[in-house]
């Protein structure tokens, strides 16, 4: 692969990881699931409490069904893509998350994060375009989501 595909075919998968967190703190959280292949799948294995869900219908209805007077921001870092093909891809990123639930509106007092974990992802170029075949959670820190 020229260095350029490869770049660009790094930098959309890169996108799908920023634009799933943008779309549940700011945007329709059951639209994450487009940025999943039809058969993707987001899991919370063990030592987390066994999650997967499966499919994109699945997954829109699982995103969707977020409490409405939640308010959260994730931060995500040390991204990492590493192409394996010319059509696949697997990542590892890192996230914190804010939460309330409860929220009506103005400003939150700052507290500590209610979780800090990482993704892995695998990738998969279907018709041109980058999705997200798996997303993994791992969440060595977690608690409960304070209410506002």
């Amino acid at each position: 692969m020229a260095p350029l595909e490869q770049l660009l075919a790094e930098r959309a998968c890169e996108r799908l990881i920023l634009d799933f967190v943008r779309r549940l703190d700011l945007g329709e959280p059951s639209s994450v699931a487009e940025l999943f292949a039809e058969d993707g799948t987001w899991e919370w294995p063990p030592p987390g409490d066994g999650r997967l869900i499966e499919g994109r219908e699945a997954l829109r209805k699982y995103f969707g069904s977020r409490p409405a007077d939640r308010l959260s921001r994730r931060l995500m870092s040390n991204v990492l893509v590493t192409l394996t093909s010319p059509d696949t891809a697997i990542s590892t990123s890192y996230f914190t998350t804010y939460r309330v639930d409860g929220y009506h509106g103005g400003t939150v007092p700052p507290g500590p994060p209610v979780q800090v974990g990482h993704y892995e992802d695998t990738f998969r170029r279907v018709d041109g375009s980058w999705l997200l075949a798996t997303r993994t959670l791992f969440l060595p820190f977690g608690g409960p989501t304070p209410r506002h």
